[in-house]
């Protein structure tokens, strides 16, 4: 999973989450619940740039288990928890958390507005969410190069690596259906966020939504 993530990006995944981090600045006193976060990628950035504790919520269970074999885990093992749930039923308390993350998996979430009021409720007052996923290439020749790319790259990657083509094929077309920048803007303030702002990435191929629960 992790070296098809490096080989369908050509490693840029790794500079978008940094930007994630960047724009999020943890810090010691807060919590994070990282949703479809799969092996514990986002949280264990957190953690490293300075926030106290994470929750791991992926609904996968296989990829909670490759997560907790991650190696090193164990030297932070005590502030992370693997939790097998869904982004549409968080299995978390009402204003629990500081920060939400969601990195490239509100694609595959059948109710997104049900998943942002999830997320609204189990954050804290004064508490944020960044929300960070594959977008719209505004640019016509990136646009071009990008689903060239997609189209007849990325199936070829999946069979050869993964041994699954349909799965990347699935991937391409979610990412064509997903909300525009705008319309998820709009998703957010009805699900009940506040000062929501967008930070677009290499051209539009990924963008970061971040938005603030107010009270």
């Amino acid at each position: 999973y992790d070296l098809m993530n490096d080989l369908m990006s050509l490693g840029v995944h790794r500079l978008w989450k940094e930007a994630l981090l960047d724009w999020m600045a943890p810090r010691p006193n807060q919590t994070l619940a990282d949703l479809a976060g799969g092996t514990g990628d986002i949280a264990i950035r957190f953690l490293k740039r300075g926030g106290q504790f994470a929750h791991i919520i992926d609904i996968n269970e296989k990829m909670i288990n490759e997560g907790r074999r991650r190696k090193g885990i164990d030297k932070i093992g005590h502030r992370l928890a693997w939790v097998i749930g869904d982004a549409q039923a968080i299995p978390l308390g009402n204003n629990s958390v500081d920060r939400v993350t969601i990195a490239f998996g509100l694609r595959n979430v059948p109710d997104r507005i049900l998943a942002l009021r999830q997320i609204v409720r189990i954050l804290k007052p004064g508490g944020r969410f960044c929300c960070l996923e594959f977008s719209h290439v505004k640019n016509s020749l990136l646009s071009e190069l990008y689903d060239r790319w997609s189209y007849d790259v990325l199936p070829k990657l999946g069979k050869i690596v993964a041994g699954d083509a349909n799965s990347y094929k699935y991937l391409v077309e979610s990412i064509r259906k997903f909300p525009s920048q705008s319309e998820l803007c709009t998703m957010m303030a009805d699900a009940g966020f506040s000062q929501i702002k967008v930070k677009t990435l290499s051209g539009g191929i990924a963008t970061i939504h971040s938005g603030w629960k107010l009270d």
